[in-house]
């Protein structure tokens, strides 16, 4: 008998069940909006130097020209011949180049910097980040540097906030996290300088991770076994949605101030509601606060409609249930037990490949939509809409295949979409577009897959600091992917090589890991090391029927007989 058990008995996914897992997943609404948010907050306009204080258009207007004609007595061409350069001038008013056949070589006009400031098109942005504090020419990185520290705030989250919620509980730290986003997002938008808001932005990135860590531990830990795979699948749909709403608010507002503000006050509320939730009756049993889980796991027997349970239902049968996750609880447990055991060492290390390569090809591909050359509200919109089929697929994918091929298979094709759009022209951008969603489509199936394999993987006694210890690596690939983007200049196709490479070695990792489909959480170490002995066991044998056999795939056999031996581990532990 296992805590599995007892929510079965005190109504498996009942009313309960449905109200606490929509109520924390509705903040995934907005998840997308804040980490995706610097595409609109941070977009590039259409920009110019600005004309020397002695000249302007309007003064000009006699010439009887368009806008656009008569800056090319200002302004060069750039590099294409087709628009004007972003960050240069001419020193004197070129005339000449006015004329329908002027001969000039344009090469050999002297120009210089924007000493006038720039002039930013308001067709597409009215303001951004950029056109406020002047982002563009030398000041570029600036605008990337944004993102970049945003993410270090998510990194440094991860790791304080899945460290804390292991000692304080997953709600605590959940509620917390609502209120510090609500307040330190809303508070960016007023940011008068650049330094200030990216100080607040770090600060958000915080609050995110513990948003986004606890949410899916209190999630997974209320959850029956049978359950887990669609429910974790459906609720990652909010963060899909989510994506193309922050289209939609981008395209109505087109202020980054407003925006920041639309997509961060919501937070508030949520804060409100949050309070309602029930704090994991397992964090609470191994945490000796058992007779807080049993008033819990009354509440929720309430709910569902089982009132009969409750007088069932006393401390002797909680803790004749998880008498052996009890006996485990009493030791402590640090980030260095993550890698001290063979078993949780070998997970985590696929884990860390596994994570960093996910987000590196993720956010490699999702922050840089002006490339495209098509509108960026249009693209923030397909790129949202294409993960729909893709996470209805792992879905399908994670009910029937399991965790670890769907796994390895989503990081695999992601590579060779990605690998496949380096050899299309860069003139044929409509094939390159259609590439680049589908290998977004992949990435974002592989973090549906991760985000649910990881709570599965993890024991309960330290399952949040093994969450937060793995996402660490997300974050750092999420940091280090715009980087890569810089290596186009060396050679264009660099940063494909780079992103699927990485995607490539991550799912050969992912092959590694056990299989956890319909299978209790473990809530001990113990536990991990118990099937890792099973499957090495299995490894043992399979080998040795390889060997007289001669036919059969080890990958094949081993998972095989992992599944069974899992199967019954499980079984035993109960």
């Amino acid at each position: 008998m296992g805590f599995s058990d007892l929510l079965e008995e005190v109504g498996g996914f009942g009313r309960y069940q449905w109200l606490h897992v929509t109520l924390i997943s509705f903040p995934g609404l907005l998840m997308a909006s804040q980490n995706l948010l610097n595409n609109f907050i941070s977009g590039i306009p259409t920009h110019h130097c600005s004309l020397p204080a002695n000249q302007s258009l309007y003064n000009l207007s006699h010439y009887q020209m368009d806008e656009k004609q008569m800056l090319k007595a200002f302004i060069p061409l750039d590099s294409s011949g087709s628009k004007l350069d972003r960050c240069r001038r001419f020193v004197e008013p070129q005339w000449q180049l006015l004329a329908a056949n002027s001969s000039v070589n344009v090469s050999q006009l002297q120009t210089e910097g924007c000493l006038d400031g720039w002039t930013f098109d308001r067709s597409e942005f009215l303001a951004t980040t950029v056109s406020e504090w002047d982002l563009v020419c030398s000041l570029r990185p600036l605008k990337q540097m944004i993102q970049t520290i945003y993410m270090g705030g998510v990194l440094t989250g991860a790791i304080i906030f899945g460290s804390l919620s292991d000692r304080f509980g997953r709600r605590a730290i959940l509620i917390w996290s609502y209120l510090q986003l609500a307040v330190l997002g809303c508070s960016s938008a007023l940011s008068p300088t650049y330094s200030a808001y990216c100080i607040f932005r770090f600060l958000s990135g915080m609050a995110v991770s513990g948003i986004i860590l606890n949410g899916v531990s209190l999630k997974v830990e209320w959850i029956p076994t049978k359950t887990r795979t669609l429910v974790g699948t459906i609720t990652s749909f909010f963060f899909t949605f989510g994506q193309m709403i922050l289209a939609g608010l981008a395209y109505w507002l087109r202020d980054w101030r407003k925006l920041q503000v639309v997509v961060c006050a919501p937070y508030f509320l949520f804060f409100a509601y949050s309070w309602w939730y029930s704090e994991s009756a397992r964090w609470l049993v191994l945490n000796r606060r058992s007779d807080e889980a049993l008033k819990s796991l009354h509440r929720v027997a309430r709910i569902n409609g089982k009132s009969e349970i409750v007088d069932k239902l006393t401390l002797e049968v909680l803790h004749s249930h998880m008498k052996k996750e009890i006996e485990s609880s009493r030791s402590s447990f640090t980030a260095y037990d993550l890698l001290r055991t063979r078993g949780m060492r070998r997970i985590s290390i696929c884990l860390i490949v596994v994570w960093f390569s996910t987000s590196f090809a993720y956010y490699g591909l999702a922050m840089d939509l002006q490339k495209f050359g098509v509108s960026i509200y249009l693209m923030q919109i397909i790129f949202g809409a294409v993960d729909i089929p893709a996470k209805l697929l792992a879905l399908a994918s994670l009910s029937y295949l399991g965790r670890r091929i769907s796994q390895a298979a989503c990081l695999f094709l992601s590579a060779l979409v990605i690998f496949a759009n380096m050899f299309v022209p860069t003139d044929m951008q409509t094939i390159r577009t259609m590439l680049a969603c589908l290998g977004k489509g992949f990435t974002s199936a592989s973090f549906t897959v991760i985000y649910l394999y990881t709570g599965e993987l993890y024991p309960t006694v330290i399952r949040q600091t093994g969450m937060g210890f793995v996402s660490t690596m997300a974050r750092v690939g999420s940091m280090a992917a715009p980087a890569v983007l810089i290596l186009d200049e060396v050679l264009p196709v660099l940063p494909s090589v780079v992103y699927g490479g990485a995607a490539v070695l991550a799912g050969c990792f992912a092959c590694f890991l056990p299989e956890t489909l319909n299978l209790p959480l473990p809530d001990t170490i113990a536990d991990v090391e118990d099937k890792w002995s099973a499957i090495n066991s299995g490894l043992r044998q399979q080998e040795g029927v390889s060997l007289h056999e001669g036919g059969a795939s080890q990958c094949e056999g081993v998972a095989l007989k992992e599944l069974k031996d899992a199967e019954g581990t499980g079984l035993n532990a109960r």
